[in-house]
């Protein structure tokens, strides 16, 4: 028997895991099955969601090992670089990042 971990996040901060008891040779897709943890959602959901194998993406026929940890995640909302940009473009180039304070007396950009 394989012990499996997985784990969804519905909504940010809302971490739901499920711990499972498979039989040797399970896919990570029987696993996802198995945990009922996207019953509640319509096909259309369904097929944006991602999932993976301890943070690395992995196709639904994977096999599973002992003590995996399957994980579902859920499409980005919004592009990680895109929202690091408008947040450094809000906050300004001198209040911001590695520039932000200076010694007296220092040259800009030390």
């Amino acid at each position: 028997m394989l012990h499996i971990t997985v784990a969804y996040a519905s909504a940010p901060r809302q971490v739901q895991q499920v711990q499972l008891q498979l039989p040797d040779g399970a896919t990570l897709a029987q696993a996802v099955q198995a945990s009922a943890l996207l019953n509640a959602l319509d096909a259309p959901a369904r097929a944006q969601l991602v999932f993976g194998l301890w943070s690395r993406q992995a196709p639904p026929d994977t096999p599973l090992h002992d003590q995996d940890r399957v994980e579902i995640w859920r499409p980005l909302q919004v592009d990680p670089k895109l929202a690091r940009r408008e947040r450094f473009n809000a906050q300004g180039a001198r209040t911001a990042g590695l520039f932000a304070t200076r010694r007296p007396g220092s040259k800009p950009g030390y």
